[in-house]
């Protein structure tokens, strides 16, 4: 008598290659990785029209013009993570740099005036997070109505006019590096590296997503909403005011006029990154990619000898196409 074969089926598992494959087939991928998708083909396309975008001396170009945004970005995804949004960014770095400019002015050496800096940033921040977590006025108006004030401030207290300096820290800071990454890159990677530690390694920042995702819920399980509002205001604020010490090393100047190509880029480094503006969906990588992709759209059509007129509508453009795409992200 023979002894039945017995066969055995295994379970092969779909190699890495056909489950990205399949991913890619879904909108909700292309949703999730705009930002490094849009890098990589943003590179080829530039490196292909210009020669010269991807030589050192451009890559270095647009990695230290990055640094401002990407701080930007990052203080940006803190405040969305929560469900909030802070207009009041670009203003607020504004008015650091007029506090740097007039610290220094007086006398006060570039540590103590870098200080002073991000300390008025700060208090912009305070008052952000009091008229929303405490005064309850809705994040639109209440950063709106604060970027009006550091902007009137910035203006009266230079009476309008550039406050010009040199620093030889500030010439440091702006010709140093350490091969093709100059210091304001190398400070925003710090930045970066530091606050992904914070959202996703601390106690605070997974309050940060818990109250994004629902604040019922969050105050229900302990968490103080108001207290971790207020300090994600006053985070992105000093953020800013960090950038603004950049701004001033990069222009040579403390300029009382906002920028708000400054304030729509970090919200639009934030939704190419990924991050849900209806909150509880943090991310650091995905914002900074995104401030990348921006300075790298930017630098390429300016050598591809697009007109200045033309490319805040190709950074619309993409903007308007990531917002899409994040109805399609995986809940």
């Amino acid at each position: 008598m023979t002894t039945p074969l017995r066969t055995t089926t295994l379970d092969v598992p779909p190699s890495r290659f056909a489950a990205l494959g399949r991913d890619a087939r879904s909108l909700s991928f292309w949703a999730e990785n705009a930002a490094p998708v849009g890098l990589v083909l943003l590179v080829i396309v530039f490196a292909i029209l210009s020669p010269s975008f991807l030589t050192l001396g451009n890559i270095q170009a647009m990695l230290i013009a990055s640094a401002i945004l990407v701080i930007l970005a990052v203080a940006q995804a803190f405040v969305i993570t929560t469900g909030g949004i802070d207009l009041s960014i670009s203003a607020t770095m504004t008015l650091g740099a007029v506090g740097f400019g007039l610290a220094w002015q007086a006398g006060l050496g570039f540590w103590l005036s870098a200080v002073i800096a991000i300390v008025v940033s700060g208090l912009v921040g305070v008052a952000n997070g009091l008229l929303i977590a405490t005064g309850k006025v809705t994040d639109f108006i209440a950063t709106l109505g604060t970027l009006s004030v550091a902007t009137g401030l910035a203006l009266i207290l230079t009476q309008g006019k550039p406050i010009s300096f040199t620093s030889p820290e500030l010439l440091r800071l702006t010709a140093g590096s350490i091969g093709i990454f100059g210091f304001p890159f190398l400070i925003a990677v710090v930045i970066a590296v530091v606050f992904g530690v914070v959202m996703f390694r601390t106690r605070f920042g997974l309050h940060v997503q818990a109250i994004g995702g629902s604040e019922e819920a969050a105050v229900a399980n302990g968490i103080n909403a108001a207290r971790v509002r207020i300090a994600v205001y006053v985070l992105a604020a000093m953020l800013a005011g960090l950038a603004s010490i950049l701004l001033v090393a990069r222009i040579g100047a403390a300029e009382p006029a906002i920028n708000t190509q400054y304030l729509l880029n970090s919200i639009a480094a934030v939704v190419l990154g990924g991050v849900a503006l209806t909150g509880g969906r943090g991310k650091i990588v995905g914002p900074v990619l995104g401030a990348l992709l921006l300075t790298a759209l930017s630098n390429g059509l300016t050598l591809v000898g697009v007109s200045q007129f033309y490319q805040p509508l190709a950074v619309g453009l993409v903007v308007v196409l990531a917002a899409l795409l994040t109805r399609f992200q995986k809940k």
